[in-house]
């Protein structure tokens, strides 16, 4: 996988577009990016420790740290940095961006969970 054309976040620091070569630009919320980190304080290491995490609605995107020449680094304003952001996965979240957002949804509401902390 190729890198992005293009990362930039915007200046409220709530959105980051992600351009790829073959596609238009996404907007991708910095509270969807955390929430599906692909750090393994969420993903766990295995499918059935992955969390839900609620309450993160209003976190932004303090920085993106480039991580040699295949992915970056999202450090969140909840202090969140562990999740590498390989160019796989962010093609991923940009594919299947709706799917991966309401099956969010779902989880949270399925486990009495909020969006708000």
């Amino acid at each position: 996988m190729k890198a992005p054309r293009e990362l930039r976040v915007s200046q409220d620091r709530s959105l980051m577009t992600v351009s790829f070569a073959q596609g238009e630009p996404v907007e991708l919320t910095a509270e969807m990016l955390r929430v599906l980190s692909p750090s393994a304080e969420v993903q766990g290491h295995s499918p059935e420790q992955r969390i839900t995490v609620p309450g993160k609605r209003h976190v932004t995107i303090d920085r993106v740290e480039p991580v040699g020449n295949y992915a970056v680094r999202i450090v969140f304003s909840d202090a969140h940095q562990s999740g590498i952001y390989t160019w796989r996965y962010l093609h991923e979240l940009v594919t299947e961006k709706a799917s991966r957002w309401q099956k969010y949804l779902d989880e949270l509401d399925a486990q009495g969970l909020s969006r708000d902390a």
